[in-house]
């Protein structure tokens, strides 16, 4: 099947060099004038019918080939009317001399003005604009590839998207590119193609002239007669097919990437908005009052559209009313349900649930375009792959105490945060690259993040990106919201059920080590709370098994979970260090030996107090301070301390500076390679 395609176009090729080298026979000059004009309008109809204009990648070759062959045949045509023009009408084939007959009637003055107004038309408004949008497209689909690129790995890091899909988008994005610089370019063909249109008509008509005259003495009225109708059928067959690919290249560059094919979509945006038939009904019927102006033409029109505002309208209505049966229906199946199940109001919240406004259902519904509760359902999946946890299903349910665009988050039935949502408008965040305030821009920030954004109007979205902000649409907002907020509330939301589900899982794999250790020497309990320290400090729980062999070593000679947790963490130092590297080296603030003794000396002593003083006073001032050495080498802020006050600083610092990782000496991995970009010195007395 690829031998046939790759013959097909070689020969196609090589049939259009021929054509301009060669003669071509009458007849088959009539095919394959037939087969140019057939060609074009398949691309148009293809054009109309593909949804996405990516579906239709293969255009710019094609238009490519189309204006190569009508070239050709353009050639073709000139020759066999010079060359046997004065043999009569049909020298150049019958579809030829049918043009030319049909346009230029009894008058070749007519003819030939139809035809400029043809040239006129196709080149001045449908080609020249074609162009501009196309230029314009490509520069801005190029401009635009940065900030689709970060929104792409935002998607993934946030985990609404997995490897495979980010890998999909970001080809699609530089298919995109290719093709709006494809287009652009093979759009100046057409360009060239009809002002060559032009001048070969010119060079017929004279030319032909010339040899009819002298080479084989037909007089001028005759000379001028035959050559123009025969110079005015083939510009008009070679321009027809050169409008209707301009027409489709107009087409695909003007087209958004819908759902559906271009009338269906044109038809379902117009019923959305039926008040505008009606005003453009009565605006006819004016006109149709206006004297002199013809009245009957007027009136059909404004009743066709009065009709069609009428049907419209009661389509809409019959949908609304469908929709409020529907939701009447549930919330009666619903309260059935609830009625035949009392142990139903036993409250029982849910560890994760999302409320949200009725103005953002549009968000969750599959059939409006809503892809969040997709998106959410993909967070259960991603928080496993990455911490090793299996959460419940989120909850999502409407609350009407809620205002119409809020929601908000609760853990175990205690709200955690809330933001409000533009469901028509998308969020410009500034990463830091950003430069000036988006056009009509609503000050807001990033509720995951707590970054600096803006609403902004849809169309904007390429103005703004090239200003440096990340664009993104309401429901990624409110999807790596959601997800953010269970990653820091991931130790409150695990219970022992979620370890059981685990242990069962490894269990499947070593079914020994897991009966040995659980519960016979490590209680569920401890392993539970173990895991909750781990997660409370971002440290995954993949590794289970290392997690369950280490408490078993260490269980009977300490009890304290905070202990134990440490002795864990250092069993998991390779994972840890790896945590936090970046591009193999781990960046850390270290304290000075003098004040980390000092440190010490207070912990084994049981001076808390003086512990927490020290930190608050002298040890926060300076890390605060190293934060913008994190900041330039992109890396997140990590101070390394002794085994034995890690757990103690992090417990202070979590007060002042959370976004501090705090991590041990004994939790490096030997391969780490430490740099230190900050040193906390000792305050003096």
């Amino acid at each position: 099947m690829k031998n046939k395609t790759v013959f097909i176009a070689v020969f196609f090729v090589i049939f259009i060099i021929v054509a301009i080298v060669f003669p071509i026979p009458a007849p088959l000059l009539d095919i394959l004038l037939t087969f140019s004009i057939s060609y074009a309008l398949t691309l148009l109809v293809l054009a109309i019918i593909v949804r996405d204009p990516l579906e239709f990648s293969i255009f710019p070759t094609a238009l490519l080939l189309g204006t190569l062959l009508r070239l050709s045949l353009n050639i073709a045509a000139a020759r066999r009317i010079l060359l046997y023009g004065h043999e009569g009408p049909d020298a150049a084939g019958h579809l030829i001399e049918s043009f030319g007959q049909f346009v230029v009637g009894g008058s070749l003055i007519v003819g030939i003005l139809i035809f400029l107004i043809f040239i006129i038309i196709n080149f001045v408004v449908i080609t020249k604009g074609a162009e501009r949008i196309s230029e314009v497209i490509a520069r801005f689909t190029l401009d635009a590839m940065p900030g689709k690129q970060m929104a792409v790995d935002a998607d993934l890091n946030a985990g609404l998207i997995t490897e495979e899909e980010a890998k999909k988008r970001r080809e699609r994005i530089q298919r995109e590119a290719d093709f709006y610089g494809s287009l652009d370019g093979a759009s100046k063909f057409i360009k060239g193609d009809v002002i060559a249109a032009f001048l070969i008509l010119l060079l017929s008509i004279f030319g032909g002239l010339a040899i009819g005259i002298f080479q084989h003495g037909m007089s001028f009225s005759e000379a001028i007669h035959t050559y123009t109708i025969l110079s005015i059928g083939e510009g008009l067959v070679s321009q027809i097919p050169q409008l209707l690919l301009s027409t489709t290249t107009a087409l695909l560059v003007t087209k958004v990437a819908s759902r559906e094919e271009v009338g269906k979509a044109f038809l379902e945006e117009l019923k959305r908005y039926p008040d505008a038939l009606l005003y453009s009904s009565g605006l006819l019927f004016a006109f149709a009052l206006v004297p002199g102006f013809p009245k009957i033409p007027f009136l059909l029109l404004s009743a066709t559209l009065g009709t069609a505002y009428y049907f419209a309208k009661k389509e809409i209505e019959k949908e609304t009313l469908k929709q409020i049966e529907e939701y009447l229906q549930e919330q009666k199946e619903q309260a059935k349900e609830e009625e035949e199940r009392p142990e139903d109001f036993i409250p029982q919240p849910d560890p994760v649930t999302l409320e949200i406004g009725y103005g953002l259902i549009s968000l969750f519904d599959e059939k409006q375009g809503g892809q969040a509760a997709k998106k959410i359902r993909k967070i259960r999946k991603k928080i496993a792959e990455d911490y090793g946890v299996i959460i419940s299903a989120i909850h999502i349910r409407d609350n009407l105490d809620l205002q119409p665009n809020e929601y908000r988050i609760l853990i175990k039935g205690v709200e955690e945060e809330r933001y409000t949502l533009y469901p028509d408008k998308l969020l410009a965040i500034d990463t830091g690259m950003a430069k000036g305030v988006p056009p009509g821009g609503i000050e807001t920030y990033d509720p995951a993040f707590r970054i600096k954004a803006y609403w902004i109007e849809p169309h904007l979205k390429d103005t703004v990106q090239k200003m440096g902000y990340m664009v993104v649409d309401p429901e990624t907002v409110l999807v790596t919201h959601l997800s953010e907020v269970i990653k820091r509330n991931l130790w409150r939301i695990v219970s022992r059920n979620e370890i059981l589900q685990i242990l069962e899982a490894l269990k499947k794999k070593y079914p020994k080590v897991v009966e040995d250790i659980v519960p016979n020497q490590v209680p569920i309990s401890v392993v539970h709370r173990v895991v909750q320290n781990l997660l409370k400090e971002g440290i995954p729980v993949k590794d289970m098994l290392t997690i369950l062999e280490t408490l078993s070593d260490f269980i009977e000679v300490e009890k304290d979970i905070d202990k134990l947790t440490e002795y864990v963490r250092q069993a998991l130092a390779p994972l840890i260090t790896k945590l936090y590297a970046v591009n193999g080296n781990l960046y850390a603030a270290v304290l000075h030996p003098l004040l980390e003794s000092e440190l010490v000396g207070y912990i084994e002593k049981g001076n808390h107090a003086e512990f927490m003083k020290v930190v608050a006073e002298g040890v926060k001032p300076q890390l605060e301070k190293a934060m913008e050495n994190f900041t330039r080498v992109g890396a997140e802020p990590v101070l390394v301390t002794a085994p034995e006050i890690r757990r103690f600083m992090k417990q202070v610092l979590d007060n002042y500076l959370p976004q501090y990782h705090v991590i041990s000496y004994a939790e490096l991995d030997k391969s780490a390679n430490l740099k230190v970009v900050a040193v906390i010195e000792k305050k003096p007395s």
